[in-house]
């Protein structure tokens, strides 16, 4: 079933300790919450980048490695997940929303990155929020979107995100709809039609 958005309490940034989105680029790191960034590899493997920001922990997604040398108290996790829809990126969405909880509580700061930035980390950044922030799918992904625009997870990562809303809140405020590019989600239906001239 659908959630309807008024029984939901409206997000604000207060309430979860938000940031005001900055510009975002495809380099460089975007601030999700006060503990939580997201970017790709190569700003990843940036030390001064990494250390600029205080980032106490990284967690890798994408299927290479880092060969960058770690600075000394910064834990390093490597979760290799390749960017196929098929993928079960959802395996993951606990450890790593919980691990970015625990990081948090303890005062540190996450930095979960895949190759691009694009799709494995920015459907992990999801399934954080909706768990340990209390947004709904849709909100959550609006809000990564505001922070960095060009994320965009691709259908499998939905199918699976879908689920996971069903299991923590019993609803969906995103549903699969069928589409001239096959099954998408209907953000994406939304996000077309909007940029098609008028």
């Amino acid at each position: 079933r659908s959630c309807h958005h008024h029984s939901v309490p409206p997000v604000t940034r207060h309430a979860f300790n938000m940031i005001t989105p900055g510009p975002a680029t495809l380099s460089g790191l975007c601030q999700i919450t006060d503990q939580l960034y997201l970017s790709n590899s190569k700003a990843a493997n940036d030390g001064s980048l990494v250390s600029r920001f205080n980032i106490t922990c990284i967690i890798n997604v994408s299927e290479t490695r880092s060969s960058s040398t770690l600075a000394p108290g910064l834990e390093y996790i490597h979760i290799p997940i390749p960017d196929s829809p098929r993928s079960p990126v959802s395996d993951h969405f606990d450890e790593v929303a919980d691990k970015i909880a625990l990081t948090g509580e303890q005062d540190g700061r996450t930095l979960l990155h895949c190759n691009a930035g694009v799709s494995r980390s920015a459907t992990l950044c999801i399934a954080y929020l909706m768990k340990h922030r209390g947004m709904t799918l849709l909100e959550a992904y609006r809000w990564v979107r505001s922070c960095r625009p060009m994320v965009r997870p691709n259908v499998g990562f939905w199918r699976q995100l879908i689920r996971y809303e069903g299991e923590l809140r019993g609803c969906s405020t995103v549903r699969m709809v069928c589409s001239s590019m096959g099954e998408i989600p209907d953000i994406y239906e939304e996000e077309a039609r909007n940029m098609l001239p008028l």
